[in-house]
């Protein structure tokens, strides 16, 4: 379970999630009240939640059914930062800034956008906890409104196919990238400086409100006419 989000409800400040943040996620990640399904194809399911219908500031969650891929392979690929460069081809920039416990980070991914979006960048502060046989990972950043219906018909469904194929790859790629080094699983293999949590501060939304992009041309492939079918390099 991975998931983004603007900030912890009800904090106004930056706090690491603790047991019951996680055990709160969990529970939005496997219940379906509230939600509503708005893509279901292929083993793969949208379901989209409307928070703020003044700002039509929405939540998105996908579900997607992984065969030959164990729990464990996927939650390596979502952590593994070298393979994600070679994964993910809309990243243009990714790394890790700082570790703030032995299960949470500071990290800045940008990415490119679809049209008529812009690129985007942010910083995220990562957290992760196995629990039981759930792996989760939870990543709080900023979303913008716009582009809900595109992210839940096409975006999302696009990602999830994407990551299923990075991750049945995972295993020989990581045979030959330093095997043994997986910081997630082990902290004490971490080469990140310690960073203060006073030095953050949160980063909401509404800064993403007044971007102007209407007048940016919208592709072929953007429309969700290309094809799902993308190779990993």
């Amino acid at each position: 379970m991975s998931g983004h989000d603007s900030g912890m409800p009800g904090r106004d400040s930056v706090q690491i999630p603790d047991d019951r943040d996680f055990g709160a996620f969990r529970a939005q990640c496997e219940s379906e009240r509230g939600w509503s399904l708005t893509y279901s194809k292929g083993g793969v399911a949208v379901w989209v939640q409307l928070l703020e219908p003044e700002r039509a500031l929405h939540k998105i969650k996908c579900r997607m059914e992984c065969r030959d891929v164990p729990a464990e392979t996927l939650y390596d690929v979502l952590h593994d930062i070298e393979y994600r460069k070679k994964w993910d081809t809309n990243v243009i920039e990714t790394f890790d800034i700082g570790r703030l416990t032995a299960n949470s980070d500071v990290g800045y991914y940008a990415w490119r956008c679809p049209k008529p979006l812009k690129n985007r960048d942010v910083v995220t502060l990562r957290s992760w906890l196995p629990m039981g046989s759930d792996y989760i990972i939870m990543n709080y950043s900023v979303k913008h409104p716009w582009v809900v219906n595109k992210s839940s018909q096409f975006l999302a469904p696009k990602a999830m196919k994407k990551m299923y194929k990075a991750c049945l790859k995972y295993p020989e790629w990581k045979q030959k990238h330093d095997p043994h080094f997986k910081p997630w699983l082990f902290p004490e293999q971490s080469r990140l400086p310690t960073l203060p949590l006073s030095e953050l501060s949160l980063q909401h939304a509404d800064s993403l409100e007044n971007i102007d992009e209407s007048s940016l041309a919208e592709s072929k492939e953007d429309r969700g006419e290309g094809s799902d079918e993308d190779s990993l390099t």
